[in-house]
């Protein structure tokens, strides 16, 4: 009587064990192979061959694998490239230096800042003031405020070069400590601080020249039952 088969056919292309099942009821872990990875062959681009012939040179370089006779049946997908180049992002024109406006998304989302110019990356250099309303320097995107009427004129205050993208960028952690759990908060920098008293100081001279525009900085916006975005003026 021939032997029947450990792992039969339910159906069709279903079979009774699965892989890891027919694996163990085999006990191929007890047989597992060691392999030992053959030398590696140097090879060379190229090698020379002997020519026949008087007025052949006798010797010739050619390739060391020829070239395939018959070309793939699929082509190999190659990367496109791209001639276009990344743009600035285009500001609204309702949004200039100096312009109020009115924060939509993220931590201080509700609170009014100060538009003090636009990076390279297309976000928007903002702040409170800090002293103020308590919004630090930081980058917004303009898709995410709303501009009001409201503007100041800072031409005399001075926004220094160093205020870019690479400004705000956070160092990035070991992963020795990611691995160790160390979650240690970094102490802000006083540069930063610095900078950002210095900011406050030119803008706060500006604010105090105009009633009420220091309340109106401070205040949070909001809307109130009945009250329509789209029916509001800023």
């Amino acid at each position: 009587m021939s032997h029947a088969p450990r792992n039969s056919f339910i159906a069709p292309g279903v079979s009774r064990y699965s892989r890891s099942v027919a694996y163990s009821k085999k006990a191929l872990y007890k047989r597992q192979k060691s392999t030992v990875a053959a030398p590696a062959k140097e090879t060379t681009a190229e090698k020379t061959v002997e020519v026949k012939g008087a007025k052949n040179g006798g010797k010739r370089t050619v390739p060391a694998q020829k070239a395939p006779r018959f070309y793939p049946a699929e082509d190999v997908p190659q990367p496109k490239v791209s001639r276009k180049t990344a743009k600035k992002t285009a500001l609204r024109s309702t949004i200039t230096p100096g312009t109020v406006v009115i924060l939509l998304a993220g931590r201080y989302r509700g609170k009014r800042a100060v538009v003090l110019k636009q990076l390279d990356s297309g976000l928007l250099l903002v702040t409170g003031p800090f002293k103020v309303n308590g919004v630090p320097l930081r980058r917004v995107n303009q898709a995410y405020v709303i501009a009001t009427s409201t503007k100041l004129d800072i031409s005399n205050v001075k926004v220094d070069e160093k205020f870019n993208d690479a400004y705000f960028k956070k160092s990035a952690k070991t992963e020795k400590a990611f691995l160790e759990g160390v979650q240690k908060k970094a102490a802000f920098p006083e540069s930063k601080a610095a900078d950002q008293k210095a900011i406050d100081k030119a803008l706060l001279e500006v604010v105090v020249k105009t009633p009420f525009l220091r309340q109106y900085l401070s205040s949070t916006f909001g809307l109130r039952k009945g009250q329509f975005p789209h029916d509001l003026k800023f």
